[in-house]
């Protein structure tokens, strides 16, 4: 199994940023995808999360109509497109497998680093 974060990278406030996880070694559509981030000295946050069909979405407050989650089951991956970014943004970015709707995840990615500074 594997789950692998890109997209990273530094970013200016307000800016934007699209994470992708690709995912192999299991039934990518059988399962729930989420993204997590922590941040140091800081309990990992929940970010949003999708069904296997994309039909169920939610997200956490701190992100609420900035962040985008989406998936293509033909391609294995899921994606979190982040606009107007702003510096309490800054974290390592994880996605997640969950073969059920709640936590905790089965699979885990190694994580992508964001980073929003001026």
């Amino acid at each position: 199994v594997q789950l692998v974060e890109s997209g990273g990278g530094l970013v200016q406030p307000g800016e934007s940023l699209r994470l992708a996880c690709a995912a192999s070694g299991f039934t990518f559509s059988s399962y729930f995808m989420s993204w997590y981030r922590r941040t140091p000295g800081k309990e990992r946050e929940l970010v949003a999360v999708i069904s296997t069909t994309g039909g169920i979405i939610t997200y956490a407050d701190s992100v609420k109509g900035r962040f985008t989650i989406s998936r293509n089951n033909a391609r294995s991956t899921v994606y979190l497109q982040m606009n107007s970014l702003k510096p309490e943004d800054t974290a390592v970015y994880y996605c997640a497998a969950n073969r059920g709707a709640l936590p905790p995840p089965n699979y885990w990615g190694q994580g992508t680093q964001v980073t929003v500074s001026s």
